[in-house]
This record gives structure tokens, C-alpha cells and sequence, in this order.
């Protein structure tokens, strides 16, 4: 299936979604697309991507930036991929995935829908953009005959719209939610008060902004310096920088001493579930 330019898809998630363009020449080959001059577009961020290295903090938004005026199917899956395996800690992996659910959806493959929507579901769950992959999801899940599974999905997805003030979502949602009148799904597990608390781990939080060129200077440095860093998006929009995740709080302080010392700056330890 040939869907033209991504604008077909970007039609299905509004954009205002998705992690803004930060890099000014990617802003510029963007505008160039929608002002019509597509080809023009897309050379700018195919010079791009032959000049910068791949470890560039850039390199991921560049990635999705080309996938959003791609002229295929195929060259939109192959750089949403990317991003999803190459660059999985950046802040731009759960907007590609998310686009990749949409994709999915729109070549009706309820499988790889799926199994989009629940890897960004597992590997980023404090994502802002969960509720808009559960939406194609559940709908995949309905044409598979898993109706508990998809309204499991259908209610997270209408809890989501809802808490963003998304009426015309919401109204699209609602209409699906309707089937699910009646349809049991799956409880939760139920509590033994005997049995222990899960472990919890430990990580070093170094940053917290809003800014996602920060966080890419940020994950560069660190890996440079040889640590394990992660992006932890929260629903209020803030990138946060941890790095490691560790059984015990002593061994987390170790690592925010080892960081204090070489990156200096006010890194802390925070409690994960």
C-alpha cells in the first residue's frame, strides 16, 4: 500500500502531538513540505542524514522528520524503525512509535498495530501519547475477536482523550466504546496480602526539562561517559534523564557520587516501581 506522503497518515495524529522539530534545519525542510515544495523537503534531510554521524543527537529527529514527508509506506516504516531500535532512549521513540501504530492501522496489519501499540505501552509507559496508540490498537484487537482486550484499551484510550480536553477524539472514541456494553474483561490480579511488595529499583535522576535538545546533549555526554541513560516522559510534558536502574539504594548512590564528581550538577536518586 502506497499512502503518497506521510501527510496521509500525520492526518490521523494531529500533530500537535508529537514531539515538535527542535533543529532549525529540520524545521525549515518541514515548512518547505507543506508549503508544497515536497521534494525540496525531503533533499534537505537527505543531506542531513548522509552528513551528520549516526551517534549525533540530531540523527533520531532527523530520522522522523524524513518519515513524516517520506514518498512511501515503506520508507516511513524503515525510519520509524529505526528510531524504535537504534535510538530507543531519545525522546523521539514514542512518537515514532505511535506513527507506527497509525501506519499499521492505516495498511490494516492488526498485527503489527498491535504489537506497535504495546511495546510503546511496556517500554515508555509514562508516555503523554499511550492513549492515542491505544485507539487503533483496540480496534485491531476488535477485528482479531479479542473484545476484552480491546476494550480494555477503548477505556484507557476515552480516560485519556478526556484528561486532554480532546472533544472531537473523544467523540470518535466514544463511538467504539459503545460495543463495549457488556463485554467482561479481564480483572485485575487479585491482592494477597501475604505474599511480599515487587522489588522496587533505584535510578539517579540528572536532568528534567522540557526542552528535547537538551536531553539529546544530555544523552550524548552521558554516553560518552559510559553510563546507561533513559528518557522518562511524564504527562506533564517533561523529559527526565535517569540513568540506571538498581536493586538496591546504595548501589544508585554510588552512581550519583561517580556523576556529581564528573558531570557535576544536582543529581538525586529516585524511587522506580
Amino acid at each position: 500500500m502506497r499512502l503518497g506522503t506521510f501527510v496521509v497518515l500525520l492526518s490521523i495524529v494531529p500533530s500537535f502531538q508529537l514531539s515538535a522539530q527542535t533543529d532549525a534545519r529540520l524545521v525549515e525542510a518541514l515548512r518547505l513540505a507543506q508549503n508544497g515544495q515536497v521534494d525540496s523537503g525531503r533533499s534537505v534531510i537527505r543531506r542531513l542524514l548522509t552528513a551528520l554521524p549516526a551517534t549525533d543527537s540530531v540523527y533520531p529527529q532527523a530520522l522522523l522528520a524524513g518519515a513524516k514527508i517520506a514518498p512511501d509506506a515503506a520508507t516511513v516504516a524503515t525510519n520509524l524503525n529505526r528510531i524504535v531500535l537504534e535510538y530507543g532512549s531519545s525522546p523521539w521513540a514514542d512518537d515514532a512509535l505511535l506513527l507506527l501504530t497509525q501506519l499499521y492501522f492505516a495498511q490494516r496489519d492488526a498485527a503489527q498495530t498491535i504489537q506497535a501499540a504495546e511495546r510503546l505501552r511496556r517500554d515508555y509507559p509514562d508516555s503523554p501519547l499511550r492513549y492515542r496508540a491505544d485507539f487503533p490498537a483496540a480496534r485491531a484487537y476488535f477485528e482479531l475477536k479479542n473484545e476484552g482486550r480491546g476494550c480494555e484499551l477503548i477505556q484507557e484510550s476515552l480516560a485519556g482523550a478526556n484528561a486532554a480536553g480532546e472533544v472531537e477524539f473523544t467523540n470518535q472514541v466514544n463511538f467504539y466504546a459503545s460495543r463495549c456494553a457488556g463485554v467482561v474483561t479481564a480483572p485485575p490480579p487479585p491482592v494477597d496480602s501475604a505474599a511480599p511488595a515487587a522489588p522496587k529499583t533505584f535510578a539517579v535522576q540528572v536532568l528534567a526539562v522540557k526542552s528535547a535538545v537538551q536531553v539529546d546533549e544530555m544523552l550524548t555526554r552521558l554516553k560518552v561517559m559510559g553510563f546507561d541513560a533513559r528518557v522518562v516522559r511524564d504527562t506533564s510534558g517533561f523529559f527526565k534523564v535517569r540513568v540506571g536502574r538498581y536493586n538496591t539504594r546504595e548501589e544508585a548512590q554510588q552512581t550519583q557520587q561517580r556523576l556529581r564528581s564528573r558531570l557535576g550538577g544536582q543529581p538525586f536518586v529516585v524511587e522506580e516501581p
